[in-house]
């Protein structure tokens, strides 16, 4: 097989109560609302800056015709299909892999920050390892990622989505397979108004301070952002 990277980005369509609820609970519907585009249009610009084909894979399935309306004709799009995010997760996996993809990372929207060379170092660790994962503060994981060879649905089973369990769940199950796994640097993805806070913080004086997330955090009457 002719290596064939890929990054795989799971969206879910935009819709009023059903992106970023704890945020909404805070900021109010239609505030949540547009950072949920704003941190999927961020995300995508530094995914272009790595140079690897991207796939956006979006939730429920039946909004592909929404999603492309939103992110343009430009993007390869997938449904993803399951019966909860680790069946998801675990499809398009296969997914892209029967398409000829050889080394495919999967990543949520949850990380509007995440750096250009972290995503190319998750994409170049499955040269030498079977996998790739990157913890998330909250006890899951930002980042996923396995070569066609080295597949391992197993890690996508018997886990508690959601919990603060699922990172150490997930390596359990690597440990267990005895897979060789590159673990990348904890980050913290944005579900909350503290989360969204440390983002803005640990953001002023980075590259992303001039991002689409900035601006409109910079535009909110709450100063605690700006």
């Amino acid at each position: 097989m002719a290596d064939r990277p890929l990054i795989t980005l799971f969206v879910k369509v935009p819709a009023k109560s059903r992106v970023k609820t704890r945020l909404a609970a805070a900021l109010g519907d239609d505030a949540a609302l547009e950072l949920y585009k704003r941190f999927v249009q961020d995300i995508l610009d530094t995914l272009e800056q790595t140079g690897i084909p991207v796939m956006t894979c979006y939730y429920p399935p039946d909004s592909g015709n929404a999603v492309a309306e939103w992110l343009g004709p430009g993007q390869h799009y997938l449904p993803q299909e399951g019966r909860d995010v680790g069946e998801r997760m675990g499809n398009a996996f296969r997914q892209s892999f029967t398409r000829g993809f050889s080394r495919v990372v999967l990543i949520g929207s949850d990380i509007p920050d995440l750096p250009a060379p972290l995503l190319s170092e998750a994409v170049a660790a499955l040269i030498t390892h079977d996998a790739v994962i990157g913890p998330a503060r909250d006890g899951g994981y930002y980042l996923i990622g396995f070569r066609h060879d080295t597949f391992f649905p197993g890690v996508f089973s018997g886990i508690s989505w959601s919990t603060g369990t699922v990172f150490r769940s997930t390596m359990q199950a690597f440990g267990k397979a005895g897979q060789r796994v590159h673990e990348l640097p904890l980050w913290r993805d944005v579900d909350t108004v503290e989360d969204l806070k440390d983002l803005a913080a640990r953001s002023r004086r980075s590259a992303f301070s001039s991002s689409r997330t900035m601006s409109f955090l910079a535009g909110l009457k709450d100063a605690q952002f700006s």
